[in-house]
């Protein structure tokens, strides 16, 4: 087999030379691979929009791709066959540690958009969850948070009079854009007016909704590059066909022409954002905490099980009763039916699972707010908070960076009111829902097969 790398991929005849770095990415993970780094492959054919990409916690996914410069393959399962293509968007991989290296780049004049995937609590939301590195910042230490990093390297920026440059959230979040703005200003007003001032007025902040499932690679999926294009690749993806990206915001230094490969450029991104969020992850999280006690691993075993399909249709219906007409809501349905049934998609609900708690928040809790502000009962709101509550009552529930939260909500009297209390308070006053909550919460709280 023949090791991937610029070197070899030239001499299979294909123009392997690594792009000039003008994107930055932090987070570098699986997903951004299959999205960010694949809308840039297919649009940059002049070879002009590199992406230097830092991983968040773990240097591992850097130390992969360095050393296959890089490079990696793609493969996309459809229904009935596979797909594999070699994406060389990514010109430099970097430990997110390395905050050096990040000052550095986005501090070139040549670099002009920096995108994020952090996960939804990567974002800080008060003074006391970034206390920690703005103490270390100002000790003259590196900080260990994605959005103090960037802070260090935006006021690098300044430092170098770069210009300004777009800040572009790629995260599950509603308005991921100002939630992104409010985090880095927050932390920059502590550090220093002028550099909080400069990136008011010289930061462009746009926000996203992004869409392609990106399970994590397996063994089996190692070989299966390996038997289709003779590549010893160490760091393959794996995705489906689909993929969207919604974007609205302004790119003040410029960006790849992200729309000749499907981008969608909005002037209103929320009506997307919430057809995203709450049709394909809130139906996500519901099968993720439904399906493991009816003996399910896997979103296409969970959706092919009539009761969870029941249920999904439940959270789609009290959804849709909430989105514009023009969404084409029942098409986008009938897609995500056709996209969760692809069961070579092995994306395990136990990764769906992880950080729960965050993700009804805003996936789920908003269409159950609604419903019970026009009078209705929300079942299918309920299943997937529910379902998710009787998991962690009863100690099933997957790792959750709101674990503080849970520990105090398992402790109480009530644990399930606790529970959908820590999703939203004003769920666990309504008598209604909760009742729904409890009798979804009664079926995932037992040992699971």
């Amino acid at each position: 087999m023949t090791a991937l790398d610029r070197a070899a991929l030239a001499r299979s005849g294909v123009d392997s030379a690594a792009a000039p770095v003008r994107i930055v990415h932090i987070g570098l993970g699986a997903f951004h691979r299959a999205h960010q780094a694949w809308y840039t492959e297919q649009v940059d054919a002049a070879r002009e929009w590199g992406i230097a990409a830092f991983t968040g916690r773990s240097p591992k996914a850097a130390d992969e791709l360095a050393a296959q410069d890089g490079l990696y393959a793609l493969l996309t399962q459809h229904a009935d066959h596979d797909e594999v293509e070699v994406i060389r968007a990514i010109s430099e991989a970097h430990d997110g540690a390395d905050v050096a290296a990040l000052r550095r780049i986005v501090a070139a004049s040549a670099t002009a958009v920096v995108t994020l995937t952090i996960t939804e609590a990567g974002y800080p939301t008060d003074a006391a969850a970034w206390s920690d590195d703005v103490a270390a910042i100002a000790a003259g230490r590196e900080p260990r948070g994605a959005i103090a990093r960037l802070v260090t390297a935006l006021d690098a920026r300044r430092r170098a009079a770069a210009g300004p440059i777009a800040v572009v959230p790629c995260d599950n979040l509603p308005e991921n854009g100002p939630l992104a703005r409010a985090a880095v200003l927050g932390i920059a007003e502590q550090l220093d007016a002028g550099l909080a001032g400069w990136i008011d007025a010289h930061v462009a902040f746009a926000s996203t909704s992004i869409d392609r499932i990106t399970p994590r690679t397996t063994a089996d999926d190692v070989d299966a590059v390996r038997a289709l294009t003779g590549w010893d690749d160490r760091s393959p993806v794996v995705t489906e066909p689909f993929r969207d990206w919604v974007i609205q915001g302004d790119f003040p230094a410029g960006r790849p022409a992200w729309e000749a490969a499907g981008a969608r450029f909005v002037d209103d991104l929320e009506p997307w954002e919430q057809r995203k969020l709450w049709l394909l992850n809130g139906a996500h999280t519901l099968l993720a905490n439904a399906g493991p006690a009816r003996g399910h691993e896997t979103v296409a075993e969970a959706i092919a099980d009539p009761g969870l399909r029941r249920a999904v249709d439940a959270l789609w219906d009290e959804a849709e009763r909430h989105l514009p007409f023009e969404l084409d809501v029942p098409a986008y349905r009938s897609a995500l039916v056709e996209r969760f049934e692809n069961a070579r998609i092995r994306h395990r609900l136990a990764q769906i699972a992880q950080d729960s708690l965050q993700k009804l928040r805003v996936r789920v809790a908003p269409v159950a707010l609604a419903e019970l502000a026009a009078g209705r009962t929300p079942e299918g709101a309920a299943s997937a908070i529910g379902a998710w509550a009787g998991r962690v009552a009863a100690g099933l529930g997957e790792p959750d960076r709101g674990e503080a939260d849970l520990a105090a909500a398992r402790a109480a009297s009530d644990p399930v009111r606790a529970l959908v209390a820590a999703v939203d308070p004003r769920l666990a006053d309504d008598e209604r829902f909760l009742a729904a909550a409890r009798a979804a919460a009664h079926t995932t709280a037992t040992k699971e097969p």
